[in-house]
């Protein structure tokens, strides 16, 4: 088996390249062109595409039948957003009559993909009970294809997606299997949805958003749950508005942290890509456990 390939492997101006493919800042088209300047012999363009975009298989660390889990799909009534919401629910089997702590895991903005439904699975693991909202619900659900899935994510109406997203915090909060406390994780778009929900949830518990936009800063103020706040090294569309956001929490009163991971890209938590930094995510994710632990019980 070849080599893995990492973000090293590949030119920055490249990888920002992507970043703006990914977020819909360049289309398909758009990205293949702009990597024609990249390409070498026996690489084009879509090979470069290809390689940087995720590979499932990499990526799962916990299998979807492992005896450890319990996992089920439910649907979340949502009368303020689309009416209802699909997502991926996992539990510890050894939980028994334990009532256990919530979070709340919430995906790219490609709606819930294997890699999402692993990152599950881990929490699980770790003695959380973990649910997944797919955002793409109203549109059929993730598709499969993640080219597919970045072209519905578009289409959908945030203000009701917002409202999905707050419907399922309430259905896992008011779980009788659930301690009270609540948590909730994301990665890009939905390090911005921690982000939000934490300026919409007085009662929110942890908040660990991973790479996302933060709101403005007057919104700081709204926020009362302590924040784990994972930044990587390269990412500047993300990095460029958290020291005005941190001044605001600071000024607030707000407890956080913000940990900055050195040479990592945009992405280096997910473990499909060529992005991922090992070390790094392995850092961050010791660091998110240990976080939700201490504030979640």
């Amino acid at each position: 088996m070849p080599p893995r390939l990492t973000a090293q492997d590949f030119d920055q101006e490249l990888l920002i390249l992507f970043d703006a493919y990914v977020h819909g800042g360049i289309d398909r088209r758009g990205f293949l062109a702009g990597a024609q300047r990249f390409a070498k012999a026996g690489m084009t363009a879509a090979g470069l595409l290809a390689a940087l975009s995720p590979d499932f298989a990499l990526g799962q660390q916990v299998k979807p039948d492992d005896a450890r889990l319990k996992t089920e799909w439910v649907t979340v009534n949502s009368p303020a957003g689309y009416g209802s919401i699909k997502g991926y629910l996992a539990r510890p089997a050894a939980a028994g009559a334990n009532k256990l702590p919530a979070v709340l895991v919430i995906h790219e903005n490609r709606g819930l993909n294997p890699h999402i439904e692993d990152i599950t699975r881990r929490l699980a693991l770790d003695g959380f009970m973990a649910f997944a909202p797919d955002a793409l619900t109203p549109l059929g659900g993730y598709p499969g294809d993640e080219d597919k899935a970045r072209e519905a994510f578009a289409k959908l109406d945030q203000s009701k997606t917002r409202e999905d997203f707050l419907a399922s915090v309430a259905w896992l909060r008011a779980r009788a299997d659930g301690n009270g406390k609540m948590g909730a994780v994301g990665f890009c778009y939905g390090g911005g949805m921690v982000h939000w929900l934490a300026t919409r949830l007085p009662d929110l518990n942890a908040g660990v958003p991973f790479y996302g936009n933060t709101p403005a800063p007057e919104e700081a103020a709204k926020v009362k749950a302590p924040l784990l706040v994972q930044l990587a090294g390269t990412d500047e569309r993300i990095n460029a508005a958290w020291p005005a956001y941190e001044a605001a929490l600071k000024a607030a009163g707000v407890k956080h942290t913000m940990h900055q991971y050195a040479g990592t890209q945009h992405g280096f938590n997910n473990d499909t890509t060529p992005r991922y930094d090992a070390a790094a995510a392995k850092l961050a994710w010791d660091r998110t456990i240990a976080f939700f632990k201490a504030t979640l019980g």
